[in-house]
């Protein structure tokens, strides 16, 4: 297999890439060989990728450069186009005890896509059939059509996907491996209360099929909920059965200023405990939303107040619509927020929401890591504060934020002097904050490779020996994506 000679480390140094090597098992060359034969033998020549300029876009994911782990390069890239060809891999790897690592659309923020030791990169791209059932409201996907053909497919047949649970070039079996949540939680949950049905392929080769059109099924232990946000620890993911539901009626963004925080996160209860369910409740500072609108071209339509909350309405009727929306600014404006800003017009709510998305990529060249805590939803005034007291101490910029309807807070931590050091103390802090508060290290990134080394230190140990457990019944031999999820 072709190797790189370099990598690129967040020290902005170069290091060897024998460095890397030097931390894994030796290899067998003779293997390497008929690991590389058979898999064009399964997938075709085509298929098969081991040139380094083949191999590059499949040793990254989107996490921030200097919190993703440096990829083991002496890999092979293996694409099948049907799941009897991925058990095949499978199969494969197991009798050559060769490690595979699983590509979705490289969207992660963790490093899980991110291949550690030599091995094979299974990359379900040409999986990507759709099938949709209007009668059952269900649609069956392959683990590789992407989140923006699904959702262009469910709409076309007149039904709706309600999550959006991540960038639109995620991949379908990707989103359940991680259990993708998004803004749209608060109403409509995550993916994990969408899937009622699963095909994955164990290390062994074995096929796996689970569930199915069914709304009901008490039969057996549910190994899909195993399956779901395993990060493909347990099985590769080849097929998802998806509930779906009726069309979305009418939307709004009611975009509501605050002088306060304080005020801004008192408004979040207010409105929930008033039987308010909107689509989304989302937290900003104004100054992280007009720096990212200025990057993307675009002007943040409200220039007063420190911080706001946007607020996505979805009602069947106009006339719901208005009247939801209303009863919403009523309850804001108990907690002294400034004029609300109603969103009706698509192209406006587009815009909006086209700044709320944009955040990550305009902090990214600057982000040393980007968290995902997630606690009760009471508890996020006193994790915003605990975190401001977290920036004064280490005299950093932690920019925040989120989806606060749910507890689920993004906290960035920026660039400074790149001490990989001070960082990991920073992240660690902001972590026991979060889970002082009753809250978890990430609600919806998952663990990935960056996060792995943190486990120990936030489950006990009764956990991880139940959990280490599972991982050895569904992979006897630890090939499935090691080093994601739990530590070794």
């Amino acid at each position: 297999m072709n190797t790189y000679d370099l990598h690129w480390t967040s020290r902005n140094a170069y290091i060897s890439s024998f460095d890397v090597r030097s931390r894994c098992l030796s290899r067998r060359p003779d293997l390497d060989e008929i690991l590389i034969r058979k898999l064009k033998e399964i997938c075709g020549e085509a298929n098969v990728l081991t040139r380094k300029d083949q191999i590059v876009d499949y040793l990254k994911d989107e996490a921030a450069d200097s919190a993703r782990p440096l990829p083991h390069e002496d890999i092979v890239v293996a694409k099948p186009a049907k799941t009897n060809e991925v058990s095949e891999i499978l199969a494969l790897a197991s009798e050559l005890r060769s490690h595979v690592f699983l590509r979705g659309g490289g969207t992660g923020l963790v490093g899980g896509a991110v291949p550690s030791r030599s091995g094979i990169v299974v990359c379900l791209e040409r999986m990507k059939k759709i099938e949709i059932d209007r009668e059952n409201l269900m649609a069956t996907a392959e683990a590789g059509a992407t989140l923006e053909e699904f959702r262009k497919q469910v709409q076309e047949a007149g039904l709706q996907f309600p999550l959006h649970p991540g960038d639109e070039s995620a991949q379908i079996g990707g989103l359940a491996a991680t259990n993708a949540g998004g803004a749209n939680a608060i109403r409509y949950g995550v993916m994990r209360n969408y899937i009622k049905g699963i095909e994955a392929v164990l290390a062994s080769g074995e096929v796996l099929i689970l569930g199915g059109k069914l709304q009901k099924n008490n039969v057996a232990y549910d190994l899909i909920d195993l399956i779901i946000g395993s990060e493909g620890t347990l099985a590769v993911i080849t097929k998802v059965i998806i509930r779906l539901t009726s069309k979305f009626g009418e939307t709004a963004v009611l975009i509501a200023p605050y002088s306060t925080r304080i005020q801004a996160m008192s408004t979040v209860p207010d409105i929930l405990l008033d039987g308010r369910l909107p689509l989304a409740i989302e937290f900003a500072e104004r100054q992280l939303m007009e720096k990212t609108a200025k990057t993307i071209g675009e002007d943040w339509p409200v220039k007063e107040g420190n911080c706001c909350l946007l607020i996505t309405v979805e009602e069947r009727t106009r006339e719901q619509l208005l009247s939801e929306s209303a009863r919403i600014a009523e309850i804001c404006q108990k907690q002294q927020c400034l004029n609300v800003l109603f969103a009706e017009p698509i192209d406006l709510q587009n815009r909006v929401t086209k700044v709320r998305s944009h955040i990550y990529s305009a902090l990214k060249l600057d982000t040393a890591d980007i968290l995902d805590v997630t606690v009760p939803p009471s508890k996020i005034s006193q994790l915003l504060d605990l975190a401001d007291r977290i920036a004064a101490e280490y005299d950093i910029y932690l920019p925040m934020y989120g989806h606060v309807g749910d507890g689920n807070l993004h906290i960035h931590i920026m660039k400074q002097n790149n001490d990989a050091g001070r960082i990991s103390k920073i992240r660690n802090q902001l972590y026991c904050a979060a889970t002082k508060l009753g809250g978890v290290i990430t609600g919806e990134h998952g663990i990935g490779r960056s996060r792995v080394d943190s486990v120990p230190q936030f489950l006990d140990a009764t956990q991880l020996r139940l959990l280490k457990g599972i991982k050895k019944v569904f992979d006897p031999d630890g090939i499935l994506n090691p080093d994601v999820k739990l530590p070794h």
